[in-house]
């Protein structure tokens, strides 16, 4: 009977754990930031960061394949599991 009742409180405390611990988690970035707007991708030459774009194309400086501009503030960061 001791065997029985230690393993339906231990099955109960693990319930409790696993709702628990999914009801903590914060919102994703999708469900907090609806109304905000995609930021306009921009084209830059790596020789040339001068020449901006809206759109891929090549550099009429020097004719270099044109990359995406990644602003200073706005670089991802890479987030730790832990």
């Amino acid at each position: 009977m001791k065997k029985l009742m230690l393993m339906a409180v231990t099955i109960l405390f693990s319930v409790a754990t696993v709702f628990a611990a999914n009801s903590t988690h914060p919102l994703s970035d999708t469900i907090k930031n609806k109304n905000v707007k995609p930021a306009k991708v921009r084209y830059t030459c790596t020789m040339h960061p001068e020449v901006i774009s809206d759109k891929p194309g090549k550099c009429p400086k020097c004719g270099m394949t044109l990359v995406k501009k990644v602003d200073a503030k706005k670089k991802p960061v890479a987030k730790m599991k832990m």
